[in-house]
This record gives structure tokens, C-alpha cells and sequence, in this order.
């Protein structure tokens, strides 16, 4: 009998290859365990352990980060993280694409 899930406790897990992804980028497929109501993904230790170590390899591991809201005159801006602009190689000067989705999230596209 199939194990329920441990989040919504209503479906059922069942065993599948998913890709994973980390800020958009894939780090591979891997073993889990997918819930068939809800979706919710479930790996195990070994499997968490080798996709944190594919993620550091990429350089990616630790990107995310939180900044705070300057001011420059009448404008706001918005400082990023030196490990930020080097993975992502920006420039000053380089036009970006900015948006909002939705009324709590940003978007900032090279």
C-alpha cells in the first residue's frame, strides 16, 4: 500500500524521477517521492546531499540573499550582492527589464 502524503495526509506517494531546479537553473533529475492531490516533492537525505553539492559545483548554491531599499534622490534603488552581479556577470550601465508580478514580488530581467 502506497504511503500517504505527509503534507495534506489525502494522497498517495509515488516514486518518480523530477527534474530539479534551483533559481531556474536545472541541477538534474533525481529520485523522490511526489504526492498525487497536492504535487508536494519529497527526497531523501542522500538525494538532498547530492543535489546541494551539484548546486555548489554550478556555483549557485547560496545565491539568494536579502538587501535592502536605498534612496538616490527622488528614485529608490535596489543594491545587489557582489556574488550576484558575478554569476550573472552584470555591468554598470547594462539595461535591465523591471516588473512587478503581482502586488509582493519583483522581477529584474537581463
Amino acid at each position: 500500500m502506497a504511503e500517504k502524503c505527509y503534507i495534506c495526509e489525502k494522497g498517495n506517494l509515488a516514486k518518480k524521477k523530477v527534474d530539479y531546479k534551483l533559481y531556474g537553473i536545472s541541477i538534474g533529475e533525481f529520485d523522490a517521492e511526489v504526492c498525487n492531490k497536492c504535487g508536494e516533492t519529497f527526497f531523501d537525505e542522500h538525494v538532498s546531499k547530492k543535489m546541494t553539492e551539484i548546486a555548489k559545483s554550478k556555483g549557485i548554491w547560496g545565491l539568494q540573499t536579502k538587501t535592502k531599499i536605498g534612496q538616490s534622490g527622488t528614485t529608490l534603488d535596489i543594491r545587489l550582492p557582489k556574488k550576484i552581479i558575478d554569476f550573472l556577470k552584470l555591468k554598470k550601465g547594462k539595461e535591465v527589464e523591471v516588473y512587478p508580478e503581482g502586488k509582493d514580488k519583483l522581477v529584474i530581467s537581463i
